[in-house]
């Protein structure tokens, strides 16, 4: 704490206004206060619990705490924040009297913390406090790799976050989520989502907006988030949103209509999964567009020279899981097309138009199906079927604003494979 003498409090008249006015020294408030043209130094108002003396370190590990001093004044704001510009959480007590940060300060790191404070008479004070916090007693680390690669995706994108460690414990996931910052503009209000252990996916509440730009970054670099582990650097992640493009897909009407920005642009006749073979009914993503791809029955259960087999090359193929569901060319079934449901699965249509939708779809894209007799979307594992959860549910999957226990809900994966038809 500083030792500096009390500031001597000099009461000025509101009878001296005007001439306080023109010397252009001070002027008064209408209750007779003085008002600063600049905030006084407030150091003999405040203590706080770091280092004073410059070769001395702050543990990193405790919190910081402002407090006032004396009973004419108290603290009207605190920031904190390190020298990368990461700033530190904190409350502040109703009576002005306390300040303590919520959240950890990094280790190794060097931060400013500036006090505002006012005292009896109403004057503002300032105080700007400068420390180091001592180096990470371990160089274990914990590694965050971003995900997907930086550049332009459709409304339907969501941001994935993988750790090289598994986090169980509930304060240490939200350490960690509380430093994976996805800022967007324009903002939108998202959460993360603790898959398991080591994977977050975050989404928005709504689908992004058409033209969002999206950035990511973790702000775990030397913070503890558990004893002997720190968080290490990951490469930030930039995103752009493309215009907003949802494909509809009727199976019980056989029909795909695709909409951008909210306008019908183009309806064509589908053939989807036939019985047995039904195709997930809900939201999924444009994962991956792949102008050929081969396809072969044994991948989903189907032997080969029964007389469902097939291993043939396919074309203008936009996947929608990982299992092997597309949006392709098949032209052996255009017959069938806007009539009945004989694929494997897949959403079939002509050459021409598995072409014209394979140019107009991007990665990121949605794609529903409605009123199919398959199973729902897998929420997770087979591609991004997380439109499919309720927001509700989906925060509570959260270590900030719910139980952080999200966890992959059970399903039936039997039907998952490489690739189907």
């Amino acid at each position: 704490m500083s030792t500096a003498t009390p500031r001597t409090h000099t009461a000025v008249s509101c009878a001296l206004l005007v001439a306080a006015l023109s010397a252009g020294v001070t002027a008064c408030g209408p209750d007779g206060n003085p008002l600063a043209a600049d905030p006084y130094d407030a150091a003999d108002q405040i203590s706080f619990n770091g280092p004073t003396d410059p070769g001395k370190k702050a543990d990193p590990d405790k919190p910081l705490e402002i407090t006032a001093e004396g009973s004419d004044g108290r603290i009207t704001d605190v920031t904190a924040q390190d020298a990368t510009g990461r700033r530190v959480a904190g409350e502040l007590d109703a009576d002005g009297s306390r300040w303590h940060s919520t959240s950890p300060l990094a280790a190794g790191a060097h931060y400013t913390v500036t006090v505002s404070t006012e005292d009896a008479d109403g004057a503002p004070g300032r105080k700007v406090l400068t420390f180091d916090t001592s180096k990470p007693t371990t160089n274990k680390r914990l590694n965050v790799t971003f995900g997907p690669d930086s550049g332009t995706y459709g409304v339907g994108q969501p941001i994935t976050a993988e750790l090289d460690q598994p986090v169980k414990d509930k304060a240490q996931r939200a350490v960690v989520e509380r430093g994976l910052q996805v800022h967007s503009t324009p903002a939108v209000q998202g959460s993360w989502y603790w898959v398991d252990d080591k994977h977050l996916h975050y989404r928005p509440r709504d689908y992004w907006p058409a033209g969002t730009s999206i950035e990511v970054r973790s702000g775990l670099e030397n913070m503890r988030i558990a004893d002997r582990l720190y968080g290490g650097t990951a490469k930030p992640l930039k995103l752009t949103i493309g215009d907003r493009v949802v494909a509809v897909t009727d199976a019980a009407a056989h029909q795909l209509t695709l909409y951008k920005n909210d306008e019908k642009i183009k309806q064509i006749p589908v053939t989807t999964g036939r019985p047995g073979f039904d195709t997930r009914n809900g939201i999924k993503v444009v994962l991956a567009k792949q102008a050929s791809v081969r396809m072969k029955s044994t991948t989903i259960g189907i032997a080969a020279g029964s007389s469902d087999s097939f291993d043939l090359m396919v074309y203008w193929a936009t996947r929608v899981t990982w299992s092997g569901e597309y949006v392709h060319a098949a032209p052996w079934s255009v017959g069938s097309q806007g009539v009945s449901n004989v694929s494997h699965g897949c959403t079939g249509m002509s050459n021409a138009n598995a072409k014209w939708f394979f140019d107009n779809v991007h990665e990121g894209d949605i794609v529903q199906v409605v009123n199919s007799k398959g199973k729902p979307m897998e929420l997770f594992g087979n591609g991004f079927g997380e439109w499919n959860m309720p927001w509700e549910k989906w925060v509570q999957g959260s270590a900030l604003h719910g139980s952080g226990q999200g966890g992959t809900p059970k399903q039936d994966t039997a039907r998952l494979s490489p690739q189907g038809m």
